[in-house]
């Protein structure tokens, strides 16, 4: 069996003014708080998530 590779996600910028979709992704990510961060399975559909809101969080890979 393959290890599943982990990325993990930190909110650096505030969700407030940002559109409610935007926020539901930042909740689904397991995310709320600035500085608040969650380790998640590189899989595509985490992905693209990220993929809506990148001026909102920073990703970084995990060993």
């Amino acid at each position: 069996m393959i290890p599943m590779s982990e990325i993990k996600v930190t909110q650096i910028r505030s969700a407030i003014g940002s559109k409610p979709k935007q926020r539901g992704t930042l909740r689904a990510l397991g995310l709320g708080r600035i500085g608040k961060s969650n380790t998640l399975p590189d899989r595509g559909e985490i992905r693209g998530m990220i993929a809506r809101v990148p001026h909102l969080v920073e990703v970084e890979e995990v060993n």
